[in-house]
């Protein structure tokens, strides 16, 4: 049976919109715990021969991020920070009753150190070396749309193909090849029919999602269980009351747990174009990794994410228990964390056995896992170290081959056809962590200039002098139409920021749609002045408006 290991990597553009706690800390804080163990466990698995195929989206708002000439100069004070950090809590530790936490000081300082050396001997460049492993084989390296965009409840047709095209041009300008595989954010599928997301919405008929993957060009992209109608959503966590029919305990046959088997990649059909495969989510495995409840991550000896000592942003203590508050964690010990998540890659590899030997006398040949790449390493500090051992464990048997997304479509072509349920794999599998009563306003703001820019674009693109403010406007509408800025607000925990953000590139955008507008003189002055002075802050795609072009040309 082939495994299937997907990783999706996405930020949104956070650069150059100040440092902490929600500027490029953020990116730079997933450079250090995810990004750069990432790319140095698959460097130790080529070095030992190990097959370790990993299908990693990479989102091209993320990309451009990561090989952006701020984001070393960036990572590089973050790296001195830190550090900083370590050397003051040595000194602080040793001379108060926290001696016991020294260690744990000198750990962190040779933990970065490795890393930072890690970094220069890449040359400051994580995308060229995610390129080198993926021209080497060990990684197929998916796209996604290009700031993440929510496309299921974008308004205008012309900005779902604009997400899709630039973020599959994007990929080919900074991967140097084509990609097979797309990303959908959020996993969100809408099919076709009637779409009036809210009352005040005009009403339309609208075509399903895989028109445009298959006009973009994508063999294929992943769901969730539940929308392939293969069990039950995880929620965000994997809640066990969601999944309580799913359980590794019930001792059920596998065809009897699940109403479609989540064993096998299926065809979704367009009306014109070429099919795209569709690979489901396996919720069992899922479980065991995502539930915040049942998965590994809870472990009390692993490195506890939410108490972080201040100044310095240093964690030094465990998990502890499920019950435990923040005051009664205990200290870290990283030698007990890193035979714990040997131990449960092992553990996992059973699983995945036991999978295998419940799907296949119902001809199922396939196991699909997609996680936030982001949960290893950032949110559960071992996480990748798991990964890695992982792939060594199941290196030893022969029943679970690890192969890519393409590799197992060239071995198992999808043939079975497949109509996939609207929905997400957010909370409650559905749009409303996006779409909501907190949220309606900014859906409602963002239809309107979505309209405007697709209505002025054709003239604009005509008008002597415009180019430039067109270009910034289509750069501030993508990232407005981020799904990053519903999602913060829906969770509360950073409103105030995500509004903010969502307001500025809006605001940009209809004081550059005006300008154009205009389209002479004095407007049109104003819209090129103000286009300069967004594009020292929001720079990435340089290619936007031959992508806008392109989708102009075809609709």
């Amino acid at each position: 049976m082939d495994f299937v290991l997907a990783l999706h990597s996405h930020l949104p553009w956070v650069l150059h919109h100040g440092r902490w706690p929600h500027g490029s800390d953020w990116l730079c804080e997933a450079a250090v715990d995810t990004y750069l163990p990432l790319v140095a466990a698959c460097e130790a698995l080529e070095h030992q021969r190990l097959e370790a195929p990993v299908t990693l989206g990479v989102t091209p708002i993320l990309a451009n991020q990561l090989a952006h000439p701020s984001f070393a100069e960036e990572l590089e004070a973050f790296f001195a920070q830190r550090l900083e950090a370590c050397d003051e809590a040595i000194a602080t530790f040793r001379q108060t009753e926290e001696r016991a936490l020294v260690p744990l000081g000198f750990f962190w300082r040779g933990h970065l150190r490795r890393l930072r050396r890690h970094f220069h001997q890449l040359d400051g460049d994580l995308v060229g070396a995610l390129r080198r492993l993926s021209d080497a084989g060990r990684l197929e390296i998916m796209s996604s749309a290009a700031t993440h965009g929510f496309l299921p409840l974008l308004a205008r047709d012309e900005s779902i193909r604009l997400q899709l095209l630039l973020g599959r041009r994007e990929h080919r300008r900074l991967f140097g090849r084509d990609p097979a595989g797309c990303w959908v954010p959020e996993c969100a599928y809408r099919g076709a029919g009637r779409w009036q997301p809210l009352p005040a919405a005009t009403p339309a008929d609208r075509v399903g999602l895989e028109e445009f993957l298959s006009e973009a060009g994508y063999r294929y992209f992943f769901t969730d269980a539940h929308q392939a109608q293969a069990g039950e959503s995880l929620g965000l966590y994997g809640e066990p009351d969601v999944v309580d029919g799913l359980r590794l305990t019930d001792a059920r046959p596998i065809d009897a747990v699940y109403p479609r088997s989540p064993y096998r990649a299926y065809q979704v059909v367009p009306t014109r174009g070429a099919p795209v495969a569709v690979f489901v989510r396996d919720p069992q495995t899922s479980l065991r990794v995502w539930s915040r409840h049942e998965g590994y991550p809870g472990d009390g000896g692993y490195l506890e994410f939410h108490k972080i000592r201040w100044p310095g942003g240093l964690k030094l203590w465990r998990v502890t228990g499920p019950d435990v508050d923040l005051g009664g964690k205990q200290p870290y010990d990283p030698n007990v964390a890193r035979a714990r998540a040997y131990r449960d890659a092992r553990h996992l590899g059973g699983v995945l056995e036991r999978v295998r030997q419940g799907a296949a006398p119902l001809g199922a040949d396939l196991v699909a896992v997609p996680f936030d790449t982001e949960l290893f390493g950032h949110w559960w500090f071992e996480g990748v170290d798991f990964l890695a051992d992982l792939y060594r464990t199941l290196a030893g048997g022969d029943g679970i081959r690890p192969v890519t997304a393409s590799a197992h479509l060239d071995r198992s072509p999808a043939r079975e056809r497949i109509r996939l349920a609207e929905g997400s794999w957010g909370a409650n599998g559905d749009f409303s962590k996006w779409l909501n009563p907190g949220t309606d306003w900014t859906w409602e703001r963002l239809w309107a200039l979505e309209h405007r820019f697709w209505d002025l674009a054709p003239a604009a693109l005509r008008m002597a002098g415009a180019r430039e403010a067109l270009a910034q406007a289509a750069r501030e509408l993508l990232l407005a139409q981020a799904s990053d800025w519903q999602f913060i607000i829906s969770t509360g925990a950073a409103t105030d920021y995500a509004e903010q953000r969502f307001t500025g590139h809006c605001d940009g955008l209809a004081d550059l749609l005006e300008g154009l507008a205009a389209g002479t003189g004095d407007g049109l002055a104003r819209a090129a002045a103000r286009a300069e002075a967004l594009l020292r802050v929001d720079d990435p795609f340089p290619g936007v408006l031959d992508a806008v072009e392109s989708v102009l040309d075809r609709t």
